[in-house]
């Protein structure tokens, strides 16, 4: 299968010639992993970057009681791995085939022939691997936090806003006891009780229509209501996602902190003269 497509669509790959594309795609290894499969652990050597050609990989640290901490789903097009090509340090997070996979493995020591023969790559390389750093510092610096209820009243419409108090409306006592007032009115004073020509006489056929066409504007409004406020449950999951993230990386930073810590005060302690 000609891998040149798939490296056309990859953001690290853009501007490169079709001659260059192809040279790449030739250079890249098969690699078969089966659902369940880990490609690689925290911690491994690595020495190559992979790009999902079918399925999907997750992206994760694993935790304690084989709970594992989800950062991101790779699915086709897309790559991970990729500082490993850069620098001999161990991998900082561990990758799990989720489905049936079949990944394009780049090794380093092919990059660099490549890119000696080709150095324009090597700029689209460190574009992509620049906006990575800067999503992962402004995640880690900036406060993930935030009032999610007041980001979305600043962008409600008036629209929006008669939507949710209608909403809330419907769904409370206030409502339910007015129209039964109302109709108790409505019927007494066309009843011929008070009136001896009355506006809306039995069986009251302008109060059918008003009520059907009250009833026939509540449901969209309703809707629009329920639909916002999915949108605004799945912005409050994706913030606690983010601070919950957030807390497990510095928790473990601070618990490695501790760990050479103490292993440094050990250390001192034993070299001391007792």
């Amino acid at each position: 299968m000609d891998a040149t497509p798939l490296l056309r669509s990859i953001p690290m790959f853009e501007g490169l010639s079709q001659e260059d594309l192809q040279a790449l795609g030739d250079a890249l290894e098969r690699r078969p992993f089966r659902a369940g499969e880990t490609v690689f652990a925290q911690g491994d050597a690595g020495s190559s970057m992979y790009i999902v050609e079918n399925g999907d990989i997750n992206i994760h640290l694993p935790g304690e009681d084989s709970q594992r901490i989800s950062l991101a789903d790779i699915a086709r097009g897309e790559f991970f791995g990729e500082l490993a090509l850069f620098d001999e340090k161990p991998r900082s997070a561990s990758a799990l085939a989720t489905t049936d996979s079949m990944l394009l493995e780049l090794q380093r020591s092919t990059l660099e022939g490549y890119l000696e023969r080709r150095p324009r790559a090597a700029m689209s390389i460190l574009r992509t691997m620049s906006e990575r750093l800067r999503e992962t510092n402004t995640m880690l610096s900036a406060r993930a936090a935030k009032n999610v209820d007041e980001e979305f009243e600043k962008n409600l419409s008036w629209s929006d806003r008669l939507a949710d108090v209608v909403a809330e409306l419907n769904g409370s006592w206030k409502f339910i006891l007015f129209l039964l007032v109302l109709t108790g009115v409505w019927c007494t004073i066309n009843a011929g009780v008070l009136l001896k020509t009355p506006v809306d006489p039995y069986p009251f056929q302008f109060f059918n229509l008003g009520l059907a066409i009250l009833v026939g504007l509540q449901g969209p409004l309703i809707v629009m209501s329920q639909n916002r406020q999915s949108l605004k449950d799945r912005a409050r999951a994706d913030t606690d996602f983010k601070v919950n993230l957030k807390n497990e990386v510095n928790i473990e930073t601070l618990l490695r902190e501790l760990g050479e810590f103490r292993a440094e005060m050990k250390q001192k302690r034993d070299s001391s003269p007792s």
